[in-house]
């Protein structure tokens, strides 16, 4: 999918939900949240979790876990970026910039 179609949908489908009406502070919690997570999800990856109370999942299980994490991510930061008017790729382009002057390269 597209970037900027991707972000039109989350700014669609979290208006229908509800989801936007959300202060920004509560979406900093959630995104909070969902980088926490990200990294559980890495972890089961890449050391495993050794709990009696889970089931061991394969790679690819904990690979789409994964996935699914980092689109909770996404989606939170999305609609932060929507509630200031600003498209990801903007993010995007600025944060390359600010790499390359900052690394000459």
């Amino acid at each position: 999918m597209e970037l900027n179609v991707f972000q039109q949908w989350v700014k669609d489908y979290y208006k229908e939900r509800g989801w936007s009406d959300l202060n920004i502070f509560t979406r900093i919690g959630f995104l909070a949240e969902e980088t926490g997570e990200v990294a559980r999800a890495i972890r089961a990856i890449e050391i495993g979790r050794d709990r009696p109370d889970e089931v061991v999942s394969s790679y690819e299980e904990n690979k789409q876990e994964l996935v699914e994490e980092l689109g909770d991510v996404l989606g939170n930061i999305i609609v932060i970026a929507n509630k200031y008017d600003i498209p990801l790729e903007e993010v995007f382009n600025v944060h390359q910039e600010k790499l390359h002057k900052r690394y000459k390269g």
